[in-house]
C-alpha cells in the first residue's frame, strides 16, 4: 500500500493547523509556505477536508481554516479517510465490493484480514496532538 500525495500533503496541513490550534484561522499561503507545498495543491484537498468536516473556513482579513475539533479529537485515520477515502487492503474490507468468488480457497485473504485490522488499530489509535 502506498500513501498518495493527497494523504501525505494533507497530515503536514493538518499538522500545522493542530500547532496553531486557539490562535485564529491559518491561510492556506501560510500552511503552503510552513510546509514547502503548493496553495492551489492545498486548496483541493482543503475542500475535501472541509467536505468531511475536518476543518472549517473564516472569510474575510484574517481568515483561513482552523480545525473543527480539538487536535486531540481528530484521528490520523479519519483525517486519512477523508482525503485517500476506503484505505482497504483486501475485498473483505471493501464497501461496495463485488463478492469474491474464491473466499473459501483465498491464500491472501486471512493475512490481509489481519492487516488491515492492524492499520487500522494504528490510524485510530493517533490524533493529530500525536504528531
Amino acid at each position: 500500500m502506498k500513501l498518495s500525495t493527497k494523504g501525505r500533503y494533507g497530515l503536514m496541513a493538518m499538522y500545522q493547523l493542530q500547532l496553531n490550534y486557539g490562535n485564529g484561522p491559518m491561510s492556506i499561503n501560510d500552511i503552503a509556505k510552513a510546509e514547502n507545498l503548493s496553495e492551489l495543491y492545498l486548496e483541493q484537498l482543503f475542500t475535501l477536508l472541509k467536505r468531511g468536516g475536518l476543518v472549517k473556513s473564516i472569510r474575510g482579513a484574517g481568515g483561513g481554516y482552523e480545525l473543527t475539533r480539538k487536535p486531540e479529537e481528530i484521528k490520523i485515520g479519519e483525517v486519512l479517510n477523508v482525503l485517500e477515502g476506503d484505505m482497504a487492503l483486501s475485498c473483505s474490507s471493501m464497501k461496495n465490493f463485488p463478492e469474491c468468488k474464491n473466499t473459501e480457497d483465498c491464500a491472501t485473504k486471512n493475512i490481509l484480514d489481519k492487516l488491515q485490522v492492524k492499520m487500522e488499530e494504528v490510524l485510530n489509535s493517533m490524533s493529530l496532538a500525536d504528531m
